[in-house]
């Protein structure tokens, strides 16, 4: 059997580990007795990512910081290599990496859309290529998508639109990897109660968004962070699927 009993002594890799989710993420398999990765993207995110890691050691787990664009495909393998250099092998692979833009397609631009498909999709992609090729037998990839990928709306064409491919990249590596026992897997979060979600928001639209769901309220990091938790522990059995998450928000 391919479940994994224990968290202890796993290397898990979380893309953009440093703060919000990923930097929960961190927290909580650093608990558990994991070796955490955790992924920042820059300078500007160095104090966030430094900040967790301290959060890790003080439980007396291992990690590591690695920086990076994820949009730049070198750097993607080379986040591998760095937690197989580190720590020996990759048991866990965790993609957070998102950015959310709210606009109506006719004032869209040309460098908006490349950048939202490069940090959506195209990072997504290879993601999974290189957790695949570095990881252990019976591995977990989880990547996060969104649950406006079940929404009937506008303004959010290039941030679903460049989310929804993760679901197709789910189900092919889910299948092609099936013969080395890893699972693959994405968690579509409702808006989320993060500085993530914010800055694109009006306060109406922050008041409607929470109307769609359980208890009038967003959904938190805290009800997110337990369900990847579970995809690499009892939920092993879980594969190829995109799995909604966010109180009733959007459903299929």
């Amino acid at each position: 059997m391919a479940k994994l009993d224990t968290l202890k002594d796993k290397v898990v890799v979380i893309a953009g580990g440093a703060k919000n989710l990923g930097g929960l993420l961190s927290e909580l398999y650093a608990k558990e007795g994991a070796k955490v990765v955790i992924h920042h993207h820059d300078g500007q995110s160095l104090e966030d990512a430094k900040a967790t890691l301290t959060k890790v050691e003080a439980q007396g787990a291992e990690g590591s910081l690695f920086s990076g664009d994820l949009t730049i495909v070198e750097n993607v393998e080379a986040l591998f290599v760095h937690a197989k250099k580190t720590f020996g092998k990759v048991d866990i692979a965790i993609n957070t990496v998102g950015r959310v833009l709210k606009k109506p397609i006719s004032k869209t631009t040309e460098a908006e859309f490349d950048s939202m498909s490069d940090i959506n999709a195209k990072s997504a992609y290879f993601f999974i290529k290189y957790a695949e090729k570095y990881l252990n037998d019976n591995g977990k990839i989880i990547t996060l998508a969104t649950s406006l990928l079940a929404a009937y709306t506008g303004f959010y064409s290039t941030y679903a639109g460049e989310k929804a491919p993760i679901e197709h990249y789910t189900r092919a590596a889910s299948k092609e990897f099936m013969a080395r026992g890893i699972s693959v897997n994405a968690v579509a979060p409702g808006p989320m109660d993060t500085p993530f979600f914010y800055p694109q928001e009006e306060e109406e639209a922050v008041t409607f968004h929470k109307s769609q769901a359980l208890h009038n309220q967003l959904t938190k990091i805290e009800d997110i962070a337990p369900l990847i938790m579970f995809l690499t522990l009892d939920g092993w059995w879980i594969n190829g699927q995109t799995i909604f998450a966010n109180g009733g928000y959007t459903t299929r």
